[in-house]
This record gives C-alpha cells, structure tokens and sequence, in this order.
C-alpha cells in the first residue's frame, strides 16, 4: 500500500539512506532534521508513518513523541523510533512517551518493511473508525476522538505459552493489574477464544508447535479479529517476526522477557483496543440511529423503504407471498389533547411492545410516522395476514394503555389496512399505498377493525 513518512533524524546520511530504502517501495518520503521540524511538517503534512530519531540536539525523540501524542489532532499517527540504543528502559521510555516500536540501527530492512506494512494496515482500519466516530458526532452520538482517559486496568488476557518458567514470570507480572487465563497448546487457545479478551499473548515457539498458527486463528475469527495480539519471540528471529506482523500481529516481545517493558507494552496494546472498541461502539450506535426511531425502537421509514423494496424483489422472483399491513392508532389526536404528549408518547411506545410481541421472528415491524406503525410479513397470504392483524386488534383493545400515567389506564384501539403483494406492486409504494386504502375504508367505516385492499 502506498503511504506518505516522515523520515527524522539530524544524520543526512541516514535521512538519505532511508529514504532511498522507503522510495524503492514507492513510499512517499518526506523529511525533517531535528525535533521541532518534525512537529511542524508533521502538522503540516500529517504523515502516515514517522520514523523517529531518538538521539538528536535540542529536542530528543521522546521528546518529539510526547509531543505528538499529547496532541489529539496528531497522535493517531504511528511512530517507530530508530535509535542505536537497544537497553530495555529505553525501550519502555519509548514505549511510556507513546512510541509504536523500536528499530535499533543499522536498520534490519525485513524487520523495517515489515513493521511498516503493519503499522499501516493498522492505521488504515483506524482512519476509517475515526471517520466514522467523526459522522457519529454528527449524528448526535457521544463520539470520542480523544484517545486520553482510556484506562487499561483490569484488562482480560489470554497467555498462550507451554514454558512453565515463561508463563509463571508472565503471570506474576500481570496478574497485579489485570485478569489472566492461561494455556499452553493450540487446542486450549482455540478452545479459550469463545470468551473476551482484550489482549492475547502468544509465544511463537510453543514446544515445536507453530504459535503464528494460532495467530492466524485468532485473526481469522469473527469474535477476535480485532483483539490485540501481542507475540513472544526469540531476538534476531526476523524471520517469525515478519511473518506475524504480516499475519497482523500488533506487538512483540522479545525472550527473555524483561519485566517493565512486558508491563508497558501490554498497557500500550489494552489502550489501543480499548480506544478502537469505543470508537466501534459509537458506530455502531449511529448506525441503530439511522434506522430506529427514537421515540418506539421499532425500524424508521427509511428503513421500511429499503428493506421493502429487497422483499418485494425477491416475492417477484420467488413466487412467495408477501403481505403488508399499516396500523393506525383510533382518535390519536384526542390522546394528546387530553392527556398530554407524554401520554401519547407513552400509548407509542406501548404499541411498538406489542407489535414486536405478536410478529413472528421474520416479519419486521416499523414506524410510518406519527400514530402509524407497518408490519411487514414475509411468505404470508391474506388469509393468514388478516388473522395476525385480527389477533393484535384485538389484544390491543384487551389490556389498557400508560396505567402509570393515567388512573385507570387508557382504552386504545386500532384500524388496520391489509395488502398483498399482486401484478400491480412494481414499487414498494405501491403496495404501502393500497394498504393505506384499504386503512382509510377500516377507519371510515367504524374503526377498531381489519379491512383488506381488494385482490
């Protein structure tokens, strides 16, 4: 995939050799030389990628890190800093400033290229929540596009690792922080992978089973596709390494494993997958939003059009019945004007209940508008039609409505309009229509009861 990275460090030959590396895969490169032109193009040009110096006069890497992911218009951008430092606190201090990864130079070009086709695919998937958390605002929805105040306490971890020294030092170092199930073989992972996790650590050599194996089960799986995933390998394995990332593994740890930085970066991956599933939660919030009514719960008109038009298709093709019904509440207006909107908002959402009751799993109810609610039924005649309506006429004016708000409750009753599907319905409107028609006759010739469109 193309990408636009910043290449930063105050070396031009190091600036220059990577980025002729970087430009051979058809990367766009940009430059800067120190840390505060770093943060200027980095506004200026928002790269994809920054790989980070940390060494350099004035303002240090960290530094420059810190910087960036203090900024919430900024610190969705990946940065890897590149450094001939490889002790582990340096390591963790880039990881606590909010760096990515680590290179160590002289830059290994398999683990390079690797980590920066991960790291991409990873930023393309959040580019496209954050979009969406961007709509949602819109939409109303309590979007979130800070990634501050994201705790990473109590976090559920799932430890694959048959070494028992590896995974009772992996376990006393989490199990203060968050909550830890261990296995030890592929079977027990797979078998453990029905429950949440937040993070799963998988260590690459599992007793001369295959662990990247169960890293592309993991990711091949619907309810772990976007858990992080974190992998344990030997240093200088850059081969396992650029496998897993390709795989879409997020992190690594290199064994033996140092204690603080397998603190950090499991901190750093609970963060990430926290943020990504608030931002897919306001998503999908807005998406209910743009196809519920608010008011009942039941499917909006916008909905009823599309998903209508798709059944009718599909009666056309199949021969299959289809029916539709509208429902419209009996003298709605005298509701409101004696007894509030509150009470008639009460009657609404009573009826939207009940409807949802007397449906069967595969009909879909929804409101029209107003006091007039539609109940679609797939593979239904008018004979069985008029006996589903017939029933919820008579269940509606059985029990009373809003008893809370009213002493006694309120008596309500219900006109409905029967139509199937025939020769005539070209349009989902034309079957809305002669149901409509036939709702008009029920409510001009004495109300309460079902008539149904001529055939």
């Amino acid at each position: 995939m193309s990408a636009r990275i910043l290449v930063v460090d105050d070396q031009p030959l190091n600036v220059k050799l990577l980025e002729a590396k970087l430009a051979a895969e058809y990367y766009e490169v940009v430059t800067a030389c120190d840390g505060l032109e770093a943060l200027q193009k980095t506004s200026k040009v928002r790269p994809d990628l920054i790989l980070l110096d940390v060494m350099m006069p004035g303002m240090d890497g960290y530094e420059v890190c810190k910087r960036l992911k203090d900024d919430p218009d900024l610190n969705y951008i990946s940065v890897v800093m590149v450094t001939a430092l490889d002790a582990s606190e340096d390591r963790i201090r880039g990881i606590d400033a909010g760096a990515d990864d680590f290179l160590t130079k002289p830059i290994n070009d398999v683990a390079l290229f690797a980590r920066v086709r991960s790291l991409l695919r990873t930023k393309l998937a959040l580019d496209e929540l954050r979009l969406r958390d961007h709509t949602s605002l819109q939409f109303g929805a309590a979007g979130d596009q800070d990634e501050a105040g994201n705790g990473t306490a109590g976090g559920r971890i799932l430890l694959v690792e048959n070494e028992a020294y590896d995974r009772e030092v992996i376990e006393s170092v989490l199990a203060e922080e968050h909550q830890i199930t261990s296995v030890t073989n592929e079977e027990e992972a797979l078998a453990a992978l029905g429950e949440s996790f937040d993070l799963i650590i998988v260590s690459v050599d599992l007793g001369g089973a295959d662990g990247l194996r169960v890293c592309s089960q993991i990711r091949s799986r619907d309810e772990t596709r976007n858990v992080s995933l974190l992998m344990m390998i030997e240093e200088g394995d850059n081969e396992n390494l650029s496998k897993g990332l390709d795989l879409g593994v997020n992190d690594y740890l290199y064994k033996p494993i140092d204690k603080n930085e397998l603190i950090a970066r499991a901190r750093n991956q609970i963060h990430h997958h926290r943020y990504q599933e608030k931002l897919r939660g306001t998503y999908q919030r807005t998406v209910s939003m743009a196809i519920t009514d608010s008011l009942t719960g039941l499917y909006n008109r916008h909905y009823l059009d599309s998903h209508l038009a798709s059944l009718l298709d599909r009666s056309k093709q199949n021969g299959q019945p289809l029916a539709t019904a509208i429902i419209d509440i009996d003298f709605f207006k005298a509701v409101n004007d004696t007894h509030g909107y509150a009470a008639g908002d009460q009657v609404l959402r009573e009826l939207a209940k009940r409807l949802e009751k007397s449906i069967r799993a595969s009909d879909l109810a929804a409101r029209l508008g107003g006091e007039e609610f539609v109940i679609v039924m797939s593979d239904t005649d008018m004979e069985t039609a008029q006996a589903i309506t017939a029933r919820l006429c008579r269940d509606v004016e059985a029990e009373v409505f809003a008893p809370s708000l009213i002493e006694g409750g309120l008596p309500v009753t219900v006109s409905i309009g029967v139509a199937v599907v025939d020769y005539r319905d070209n349009t989902p409107e034309d079957l809305v229509k002669r149901a409509d028609e036939a709702l008009y006759e029920a409510k001009n010739s004495g109300r309460n009861q079902v008539i149904a469109a001529l055939g």
